[in-house]
């Protein structure tokens, strides 16, 4: 009787036994999940956090006598999160933006369309008036926010088939590389082109911490997570602008080149 009783209580301890290392095995799990790993914890919080690409400032060019010819402008772009959109004043935006309605739901369909979560361009170089405007009243407007970027710009009305132009990707090259998104610039033609992997730089990226009226209340963790954009390489070409200048004023409208037989001279 004895034997039975030392056996039962022995199973019985082995049982609780097994039950307190399960206990502790789920409770370093969670304490893992919540406390150590810090992926877990950026998932978690996904719906408070905001994550910005930092556009870089695109490489210069300037001709032989580092005379600019190619420069950077500031320029906004309205980005939207369809996912985080709701109970929106679309005639006020409309009046802000100045499109009409079908217009406003024929971009929202679009940006749906790319992506429920994941930010997208919803109306493309927004003017400086219109961007302070915004930003007065960004809190009515969960899902949208602002986000800089620079655009191209020529010095001279000359050399553009050597300088070349920037334009919107398109789905052949964001497929050829996948450091462009959808409404990022790339070079399309000549020297824009060619040296597009030196005049590109490399994005960088914030996290901001938005609270439920779309307001920016900081950055995460003070920025641990962000990375900083480096901007592009600056360009010194052979070109001499004013040259340049003086032979398309000589050509006029007619079509043909100008061919320097003895440039030593």
């Amino acid at each position: 009787m004895n034997k039975l009783k030392d056996i039962y209580s022995g199973r019985k301890i082995f049982f609780y036994a097994v039950i307190i290392i399960a206990a502790i095995v789920l409770i370093s799990k969670l304490f893992a999940l919540q406390v150590v790993n810090k992926s877990y914890r950026m998932s978690a919080e996904n719906n408070v956090l905001r994550y910005v690409t930092q556009y870089p400032a695109r490489g210069l060019i300037y001709d032989r006598d580092e005379e600019l010819l190619v420069y950077n402008q500031a320029a906004y772009d309205l980005m939207v999160i369809p996912g985080q959109t709701k109970d929106i004043d679309t005639t006020e935006l409309c009046s802000i933006l100045d499109i009409e309605r079908d217009d406003f739901i024929n971009r929202m369909t679009t940006a749906r369309g790319f992506s429920k979560y994941a930010p997208s361009v919803f109306l493309k170089m927004v003017s400086s008036e219109t961007y302070g405007r915004l930003q007065e009243v960004m809190y009515k407007y969960p899902g949208f926010y602002v986000q800089s970027r620079t655009l191209r710009k020529y010095s001279y009305p000359s050399a553009a088939h050597a300088l070349g132009y920037v334009g919107e990707v398109n789905n052949q090259e964001i497929e050829a590389d996948n450091y462009y998104k959808p409404g990022d610039y790339i070079g399309k033609n000549g020297i824009e082109k060619s040296y597009e992997q030196y005049l590109r730089g490399h994005k960088g990226l914030k996290i901001f911490l938005v609270d439920v009226h779309n307001r920016v209340k900081g950055l995460y963790q003070e920025g641990k997570y962000d990375t900083v954009p480096v901007p592009g390489k600056d360009l010194i070409t052979t070109l001499d602008i004013d040259l340049q200048r003086y032979g398309e004023k000589l050509m006029g409208d007619r079509n043909g080149s100008i061919v320097a037989l003895e440039p030593s001279t």
